[in-house]
């Protein structure tokens, strides 16, 4: 991201921040000036990414666990800018999908984001300072994907939580926007997609004819944070290579 994006003397929290994404939104942001609070479910992966990044402040939890989200983040708080981006991909086949793997996907790919967002909103509110939400969405929540039944439903109902959020937190000067990748290459991406069988097939119906990186979607979390996007709120910004409109 460019240098003159600065985030100095701003608080963030971002959700999922242990691995691929998240974490490099989270070190990302300390870099550009944040005070930065990285969750995450794992103690191990926030170690090592205060080690990497000694200025971040971590939040061990599961976003599952509504009372103890309810009483951390709340302490941890005020923010003025959030990413939502932690998320499981349960992949089942629409006549295998089991009520855990529902739930599960419930609760986090969608439960966790109203409800930490809840929570960093009336912040945000109370302290009478504008902010910005991304919510960290996929193109799956706009074309239907095989075996993807529950994590495609649910964000797609994140993109819609996203509009009304927008909507509802406008007036107290909050935005809210989502990004919605293809399959990004985190090192969870270059093993689930090293197959080049499998990889291709995907590729080939991407007019850029490549997936994303992780800077790819650092820099469009970013910018949509920063006051350079300061009239966007309630979109959806496509990170697909134009897998939509082959």
């Amino acid at each position: 991201m460019e240098a003159h994006l600065s985030f100095r003397g701003r608080r963030a929290l971002v959700t999922g921040a242990g691995k691929g994404i998240g974490r490099a939104v989270a070190v990302a942001l300390s870099r550009a000036g944040a005070r930065v609070t990285a969750l995450s479910r794992t103690a191990a992966d926030l170690e090592s990414l205060a080690r990497e990044c000694p200025g971040v402040e971590t939040l061990c939890l599961d976003l599952a666990d509504w009372e103890a989200v309810e009483a951390a983040v709340g302490a941890a708080g005020p923010f003025e800018l959030l990413v939502n981006n932690a998320a499981v991909a349960e992949l089942q086949s629409f006549l295998e999908v089991t009520r855990s793997a529902l739930q599960r996907s419930l609760d986090v790919n969608f439960g966790a984001v109203l409800h930490v967002s809840q929570i960093v909103a009336r912040q945000m509110i109370v302290q009478g300072v504008p902010g910005a939400i991304v919510n960290v969405s996929s193109q799956a929540s706009k074309r239907a994907l095989r075996d993807h039944a529950v994590y495609c439903s649910t964000k797609s109902a994140l993109d819609m939580l996203s509009k009304v959020m927008a909507m509802e937190l406008g007036p107290h000067k909050i935005r809210v926007n989502t990004v919605n990748p293809t399959v990004v290459m985190t090192d969870m991406g270059r093993i689930n997609w090293s197959d080049p069988q499998k990889s291709a097939a995907m590729i080939d119906r991407i007019p850029l004819g490549k997936f994303a990186e992780v800077d790819d979607v650092v820099n469009s979390i970013l910018f949509l944070l920063s006051d350079k996007s300061a009239m966007t709120t309630g979109s959806s910004l496509m990170i697909d290579g134009g897998f939509l409109v082959s």
